[in-house]
């Protein structure tokens, strides 16, 4: 395991729960992260934002679960294969390395704007996006989705030895007819299948937040509670 030095660590306002108070020391590893060691991370509840790592440590709260799909188990429901049917029938999907530019620094802005996601009113600018998505302690990648030439998706994922990790996914709001949140998440699945790995990490889980309880619907899965990766089986079956 890499060394991990802490470098910011105060009680703040929650992002996912109203009323709440959260802890999540901002952490910078202290060497390189290799894959192996991203897949430890990972396996520890481990997140990323831009070059450093975090996990919640939060004083009266444990509803985020991180969140992990086995990709030999996944099952897809005919919800799901619709969503990957249209999305491959209508749209383009490039894997590459995260970049920035303005296209994608407004659908940013826009996507946080328009879901009410923003902690703030101020836009994010360049240096902020290339500080988030594009700078990595570790190996990443980009799934760019577009229709035609225009690009109204990305997500940024991880990528470990025997795992991947769903970082962030922003989209334009006026595509949503083809779900392209969902879609990103199949489709790193699809893409841990074909190299070989085994688990795609969701993120957090919260039941109560709308935008992370979606989740759920990517069955089987596991989500760590009190160390223990604990099986989970929300979503309908195949057949619904």
């Amino acid at each position: 395991m890499v060394p991990l030095i802490v470098v910011q660590d105060q009680h703040q306002v929650c992002p996912y729960l109203d009323k709440t108070t959260a802890r999540m020391p901002l952490q910078l590893p202290a060497g390189e992260v290799l894959p192996e060691t991203t897949d430890q991370l990972l396996e520890m509840g481990y997140r990323r934002s831009g070059e450093f790592l975090y996990r919640t440590q939060c004083p009266t709260c444990d509803q985020c679960k991180p969140t992990r799909v086995d990709i030999n188990r996944f099952r897809y429901t005919r919800s799901l294969r619709r969503v990957l049917q249209r999305g491959h029938r209508d749209l383009r999907i490039e894997l590459g390395q995260p970049q920035f530019d303005q296209r994608r620094v407004d659908m940013f802005n826009q996507h946080r704007r328009d879901r009410d996601l923003a902690q703030s009113d101020a836009p994010v600018d360049a240096e902020d996006y290339r500080s988030f998505l594009v700078n990595s302690c570790c190996l990443s990648a980009e799934l760019a989705i577009y229709r035609g030439d225009n690009l109204i998706a990305v997500s940024i994922f991880d990528i470990g030895q025997t795992s991947t990790s769903a970082v962030y996914t922003y989209f334009d709001p006026a595509e949503g007819r083809y779900s392209l949140g969902t879609l990103a998440v199949l489709e790193q699945i699809q893409w841990g299948r074909q190299t070989g790995r085994q688990w795609t990490y969701l993120g957090m889980y919260v039941a109560a937040n709308s935008h992370l309880n979606y989740k759920a619907r990517f069955a089987p899965q596991q989500r760590l509670e009190k160390g223990q990766w604990i099986d989970y089986d929300d979503a309908p079956h195949a057949s619904d």
